[in-house]
């Protein structure tokens, strides 16, 4: 029998029942929710109008982007970031990178570096926590802006007509579970050799076979990247100097349809050459703050998660935790001069995915449901309630009388259909409370952050609460 001081009694549910059906507020928010959904009925039209997309500090990007069904935002946030910058630096109107190119070097890269953890743990059970977190989602899509430096650093870039969209990248669930599948088939077939005595550099060969049966399913489903290409552009900044002398000189030149824009040209560049040329970023010259105010991960400490790279041979994820204030300084300092962020939230939490809003007072299922949700920042991460889970770009930010952000303008990567043209609100209330990890240069660091790049770091196990992959 069911132990009756542990079940739900039958009594208990008729009083809940009861309860519920004597207050008139119960039956109105009842009705709203289940007709219109949870957060249709918990929308606060107050917390909405108190957020408007006026921003005093305002940079102007590119068109929207649109990761699709796949797992990429940390890469599209990324790439956001650069993209920004490479168009000012060469006048253009517009400009996007591939992302494909750098979703083939990552199911590559991650599948090695997959491999690569197997092999240092052959002795390892299968159901220890360690092998079961390396097992987890071998080459899943999720990642951190360091993933993205890694390859970029050895893969360069290439614009997103020299490498475009696949079936397969738009929507990557099928690929990537058959990807994950044959990878632990390797996996099993290592650890069994290793058990039959198998030396590692036996393991290691047999390892490099493995791999090219990988490029060969990343290749049937992207389709090969290229080694050179073909690069076109318009400077749009001659546009206006061509007006001018046209209106000096309208008889001699008539118009015509033709674009006078000054070219761009290059024909058989290399990705690594594209990059070094026209980006004026240094990705390696960018550092991951991280505020998480948890007892256990003290301030001013520089942390490594074990297990977390994705280029073999290249340094574990590591993050700079701050307090807030020094936190959010550093962001308003970049956005004010000019230079977007990429950042790390909880994009599910007080959410309005096709409004555009991430604010508290906008959500309000406390008044919806009767009850508060008052966890904060330390315990919703302590408790995995609100890890980070989506990376997007800072484009703006509105800053009052004092100087003080109270609102940020948020680009994100699920097209233009969603949001206002695809661009977000954000309270500073909800900043403070979900964003986890700004990517800042090293020019709008204080000297004390500055000097905790050269601390020995805190290892971390790839469990242990810090922050997680964006996906």
């Amino acid at each position: 029998m069911t132990n009756s001081n542990k079940a739900i009694k039958s009594e208990r549910l008729m009083q809940y029942a009861k309860d519920f059906n004597a207050d008139r507020a119960n039956l109105v928010a009842a009705n709203a929710a289940v007709s219109a959904g949870v957060l249709e009925a918990a929308t606060d039209y107050k917390g909405q109008r108190s957020l408007p997309r006026d921003f005093s500090i305002e940079l102007k990007q590119g068109s929207i982007t649109n990761q699709r069904r796949s797992g990429r935002c940390w890469m599209f946030a990324s790439l956001n970031t650069l993209r920004y910058e490479l168009m000012h630096k060469w006048g253009l109107d517009d400009f996007e990178f591939s992302e494909t190119y750098l979703f083939f070097w990552d199911a590559m890269e991650k599948s090695n570096a997959y491999l690569e953890n197997v092999l240092s743990t052959l002795d390892e059970p299968t159901d220890s926590r360690l092998f079961q977190e390396i097992n987890y989602g071998p080459a899943d899509d999720g990642g951190w802006w360091q993933m993205f430096a890694a390859l970029v650093d050895k893969y360069g870039l290439v614009p997103k007509n020299a490498y475009p969209e696949s079936a397969n990248s738009k929507d990557s669930d099928a690929f990537k579970q058959y990807l994950n599948s044959r990878l632990r088939q390797f996996a099993a077939d290592l650890r069994e050799r290793h058990a039959a005595g198998a030396s590692i550099e036996e393991l290691r060969s047999v390892k490099e076979d493995d791999m090219s049966t990988v490029y060969r399913m990343c290749a049937i489903s992207l389709g090969e990247p290229p080694e050179r290409f073909d690069f076109l552009a318009r400077v749009s900044d001659d546009d206006k100097k061509n007006d001018k002398k046209a209106d000096e000189g309208k008889s001699d030149n008539p118009k015509t349809g033709k674009d006078e824009r000054r070219q761009i040209r290059e024909t058989g560049i290399t990705p690594m050459e594209f990059y070094r040329k026209y980006v004026p970023v240094d990705v390696d010259d960018l550092v991951t703050l991280c505020n998480v105010p948890m007892k256990s991960r003290p301030f001013n400490k520089r942390y490594r998660i074990r297990y977390t790279a994705n280029v073999a041979e290249t340094e574990d994820m590591e993050f700079i935790n701050v307090p807030l204030d020094v936190f959010k300084k550093a962001a308003v300092d970049q956005i004010s001069a000019g230079h977007p962020i990429w950042f790390a939230c909880d994009c599910t939490q007080f959410s309005l995915r096709a409004a555009g809003y991430f604010d508290c007072d906008s959500v309000r299922v406390d008044q919806l449901f009767g009850t508060d949700f008052d966890f904060d920042k330390a315990h919703g991460l302590e408790y995995g309630d609100s890890p980070s889970n989506h990376a997007m770009t800072i484009t703006g930010v509105n800053l009052d009388e004092q100087g003080k952000p109270n609102r940020w303008k948020v680009e994100n990567s699920w097209g233009k259909d969603n949001g206002e043209d695809g661009y977000y609100v954000a309270s500073d209330a909800w900043f403070d409370r979900y964003v986890t990890e700004i990517i800042i240069r090293r020019e709008y660091l204080d000297d004390a952050t500055l000097a905790l790049l050269e601390a020995e770091p805190v290892e971390l196990d790839p469990w242990q609460p810090l922050t997680k992959r964006c996906r």
